[in-house]
């Protein structure tokens, strides 16, 4: 089944979407610290949302910056597997959840944050 085989790939590319997320040392650290204080957290569409909506711009720069980072490789994930922008972001939320640190937030599928 060619698009089993495709989604496939898909994980393999997102696996390594996630060990190397492309963003600058000083981004993964803020991204890590605004994490830990409970800020932002893996939101259920495979991007980074907004735990708390009374955070510091510098955070929601932050959000904006390493989303915009997920939504072009996330595209460029889909076009070389001819799938859509949306799986591949579905993909990338399941593997970010496994690769959460305990105590960081992950949104549910009703949207509600759950403390890992």
């Amino acid at each position: 089944m060619k698009y089993s085989s495709t989604l496939g790939k898909c994980t393999l590319l997102l696996l390594a979407l996630l060990l190397s997320v492309g963003i600058s040392h000083a981004q993964e650290m803020s991204l890590n610290e605004a994490k830990s204080a409970g800020l932002i957290g893996e939101g259920r569409d495979g991007y980074i949302a907004l735990v708390q909506q009374n955070v510091p711009e510098q955070v929601r720069e932050l959000v904006q910056r390493v989303n915009r980072e997920r939504r072009e490789r996330y595209q460029e994930i889909a076009n070389e597997n001819g799938v859509a922008l949306r799986d591949v972001a579905r993909l990338a939320y399941a593997r970010a959840v496994e690769a959460t640190q305990p105590g960081h937030f992950v949104q549910d599928d009703q949207g509600n944050w759950l403390r890992k």
